[in-house]
C-alpha cells in the first residue's frame, strides 16, 4: 500500500495523464461520436430521398400532360383536340337559328312525295254547259261519237229548287282542277266558264286527246227515278280509238268508286248499272278517247237526299278530293 501523499500526487485512472480508460469509458464516448455521425449521416440521407422523390414526382407530372390518354392503349378511342372545341360549341343543326330546318322543309315541299302528279297530264269534262239552253240550234246539231250519230250536247238535268246540273259539274270541276293543281299535274279542262255554249261532246274528247291527258274523267250528275239513289261509274267499250284503254279505264274506275265509298257519303247506285258500274257505248266523251277514262254520274238530282248533298258546297269538296286521290292513286301505281 503507498503512503498516503503519495497516493493523492498520483493522477488518477480517466483523469489526463491518468493512464488507459476503462473499457466501458472509451465504448460510452465512441458510442456518443458514432451516434451522433449517424444522426448527420440520416438527416443527409432523408433529404436526398425526399429530394429525389420530389423530382420524381415532378417528372411524373410533366410526363402525363405530355403523354396520351389511357385509352389511347386499345381500351378505348382517344378524342381528338378537335372534339374538344366542338363540345364546347353547338353544331349547325343543334343551332336553332340555322337555317336547316328551313332548307328541309323546302326541299320536303319539293320532292317527289310532296308533288305525287308531277310531269302528269288530267283532263276535266265538265258536262254541259249553262248557255246550251239558249242556242238549241247549237247543242242538237249532229256529230259523230265513234260508233254512231249523236247531238252535239244538252242542257242536262236538274234538282226539283233548279239548281242545274251544268253548275254542278263546273264547280266540282273547279275544285278538282285546284287539287290536282297542288299535287303537281297540269290540268286540262274542256270549258273553263258555266255561262257558254258547248262545245260538242266530239270536240270535248278531242280536248283531251290532244293534251295528251294521262287519265280524264267526265263529271256528271244524273236525272233518275225520285225513289233511286247513289252514284255511278260508266265505262267505255271497244270501238276502235279507245281499244287500248279499256283494261285502264276499268281499273281507273273501280279506284273512283272506292275513293267516292271513302271520302263521301253517296251509296252507290240502286237504280242503275251493276254494282254501281255501265258500259256504254254511245257516248262520244267514251268511243273517242286515247286515254283511260270514265265518266261518273256523281248521284240523282231527281233524289231529295241525293239533291242535299249534291248542292251542297261541302259534298262538291269532298267529291272533288275523292276523285283527285283516285287519279293519284292510279296516276303512281307501280
Amino acid at each position: 500500500m503507498l503512503p498516503r501523499t503519495a497516493a493523492a500526487a498520483m493522477p488518477r485512472i480517466g483523469e489526463p495523464g491518468g493512464g488507459i480508460r476503462p473499457r466501458w469509458q472509451t465504448g460510452q464516448v465512441k458510442s456518443r461520436r458514432s451516434a451522433g455521425a449517424s444522426a448527420s449521416r440520416g438527416m443527409i440521407l432523408a433529404l436526398v430521398i425526399v429530394a429525389l422523390i420530389g423530382i420524381g414526382l415532378a417528372a411524373g407530372y410533366a410526363a402525363l400532360r405530355h403523354s396520351p390518354s389511357p385509352t389511347a392503349s386499345g381500351q378505348g378511342r382517344v378524342r381528338p383536340a378537335a372534339d374538344a372545341s366542338s363540345a364546347r360549341s353547338p353544331s349547325p343543326a343543334a343551332d336553332p337559328r340555322s337555317s336547316t330546318p328551313a332548307a328541309t322543309t323546302q326541299k320536303a315541299a319539293h320532292s317527289p312525295a310532296a308533288k305525287p302528279l308531277a310531269g302528269k297530264v288530267v283532263g276535266i269534262d265538265p258536262g254541259h254547259n249553262g248557255g246550251n239552253a239558249a242556242d238549241p240550234s247549237y247543242i242538237n246539231q249532229t256529230i259523230w261519237n265513234g260508233r254512231a250519230s249523236e247531238t252535239c250536247d244538252t242542257t242536262g238535268t236538274a234538282t226539283d229548287s233548279g239548281y242545274t246540273e251544268a253548275q254542278y259539274n263546273f264547280n266540282v270541276a273547279q275544285y278538282l282542277r285546284a287539287d290536282l293543281r297542288r299535287a303537281g299535274a297540269r290540268v286540262v279542262l274542256t270549258r273553263t266558264t258555266n255561262s257558254g255554249v258547248g262545245p260538242c261532246v266530239d270536240r270535248r274528247a278531242a280536248i283531251l286527246n290532244k293534251a295528251r291527258a294521262n287519265v280524264s274523267v267526265d263529271i256528271h250528275a244524273d236525272g233518275g227515278p225520285a225513289w233511286g239513289r247513289g252514284f255511278s261509274i260508266l265505262e267505255p267499250v271497244a270501238d276502235g280509238p279507245n281499244d287500248k284503254v279499256i283494261g285502264s279505264s276499268a281499273r281507273f274506275g273501280l279506284d273512283v268508286q272506292q275513293a267516292m265509298l271513302r271520302g263521301t257519303s253517296m251509296p252507290v247506285s240502286n237504280y242503275y248499272g251493276h254494282n254501281g258500274f255501265e258500259a256504254r257505248d254511245d257516248l262520244a266523251g267514251l268511243n273517242l278517247a286515247t286515254e283511260p277514262k270514265i265518266l261518273i254520274e256523281c248521284g240523282n238530282m231527281r233524289n231529295a237526299t241525293d239533291a242535299l248533298l249534291l248542292t251542297s258546297t261541302r259534298f262538291q269538296k269532298q267529291v272533288a278530293t275523292a276523285i283527285a286521290a283516285a287519279i293519284t292513286r292510279f296516276l303512281t301505281r307501280p
